[in-house]
């Protein structure tokens, strides 16, 4: 009896060979070519456009309080002629520099919350979709959490730089208490009460920042940004408190989506969502968002200006910051212009959520 032979071996013609090549490129350039329009989609378009138009709008309509709420953050404790007050400050801020007071550094916040704005609720519209499997499984309020803290996360990395100069560029004009050296001020007349600080023993003037160190030349987007890297340490300089601003912003994002969607179930259930449900909505979102996590902000705020000349402030860290703040204000100092701040958040975020739902409905997004 013979054993069966075992059949030869398949071998391909040198045509085959490169027909089977062609084919795994093409299937290759078919799945990215399905990524790329994936990310260029009309609908992930409508996202990104109605997210920047939401961020411009919000910011716009709260910007003297905005500008506010920055002064009463860093400026110094120990002097009477502190911004106390929101509207006696608001009057203050006209008086001295009008509506252009108002509206100081909106230029660079609108620019910088733009595609902050458009990264943030692409991300978030994306990111529950990914986690929820398109639809397959139901979207709870961990699944809303963690997808606002990534995305939050995600767009203040992208446009850190131009929020740290904003806030450099709100506070340059103000006539806030200035801290100079003892060896400064025993050079000029008569000698000024000393002022206790942390760091160093200080004399005051009340005067803008920018009289005392910018130039006009600085007092532009462009100008302290070159500023900032050329005095202060280069490119990193302009990344200083990401760290603490990060771990704000992504339980801020993520209660702000959260909180926000769990309201619109609640305010705005069918056949009752009129303009002011959705505006209270966003209003009641923002105030609770903003309120628990609050203190980051003012850490956020602290950071970005330490160095700055004038201000006396200076820290070696966001842990060395917190501690010098509890220890020379206490709690209290966590909350410094919280007030002005709450009362911009509410129509801010209203201002948000319902123009990125207007701007997203009109360009045929769901």
């Amino acid at each position: 009896m013979t054993s069966p032979q075992s059949s030869p071996p398949v071998v391909q013609s040198k045509e085959q060979l490169h027909e089977t090549s062609q084919s795994v490129k093409m299937a290759e350039a078919e799945k990215k070519k399905a990524v790329v329009n994936t990310w260029l989609s009309p609908q992930l378009s409508s996202y990104f456009i109605a997210g920047g138009i939401a961020g411009a709008a919000s910011r716009t309509v709260v910007s003297p309080l905005e500008r506010l709420k920055i002064i009463q953050q860093v400026q110094p404790t120990t002097s009477d002629k502190q911004y106390k007050g929101v509207w006696s400050s608001l009057v203050r801020m006209w008086r001295e520099e009008g509506f252009k007071g108002f509206m100081r550094g909106n230029g660079i916040n609108c620019l910088r919350i733009i595609p902050y704005s458009a990264v943030q609720f692409t991300t978030y519209e994306q990111l529950k979709k990914w986690f929820t499997g398109h639809g397959a499984r139901p979207l709870d309020t961990p699944t809303r959490l963690c997808a606002g803290a990534l995305a939050g996360i995600t767009s203040v990395c992208t446009t850190y730089p131009l929020d740290l100069v904003r806030s450099r560029l709100s506070i340059a004009t103000a006539s806030i208490p200035l801290q100079t050296s003892v060896s400064a001020a025993s050079s000029s007349a008569p000698a000024q009460p000393a002022l206790a600080s942390a760091y160093h023993t200080a004399s005051t003037s009340t005067r803008p920042v920018a009289a005392a160190v910018f130039s006009p030349k600085d007092l532009t987007m462009w100008g302290m940004t070159l500023k900032v890297m050329r005095e202060e340490g280069g490119v990193r300089a302009l990344y200083r408190g990401l760290v603490p601003t990060a771990m704000g912003v992504a339980p801020y994002v993520g209660i702000n989506f959260a909180s926000y969607e769990a309201l619109r179930g609640v305010i705005t259930p069918p056949g009752k969502s009129s303009v002011h449900r959705k505006l209270l909505c966003g209003a009641l979102a923002g105030s609770i968002s903003q309120t628990l996590t609050y203190p980051f902000d003012v850490l956020r705020r602290k950071m970005q200006v330490t160095g700055m000349n004038g201000l006396g402030i200076k820290y070696n860290g966001a842990m060395d910051a917190l501690q010098s703040i509890v220890r020379t204000e206490g709690i209290r100092g966590l909350y410094r212009g919280l007030w002005p701040n709450l009362l911009k958040v509410a129509p801010s975020i209203a201002t948000s959520f319902f123009t990125y739902e207007l701007v997203k409905e009109f360009l045929g997004a769901s």
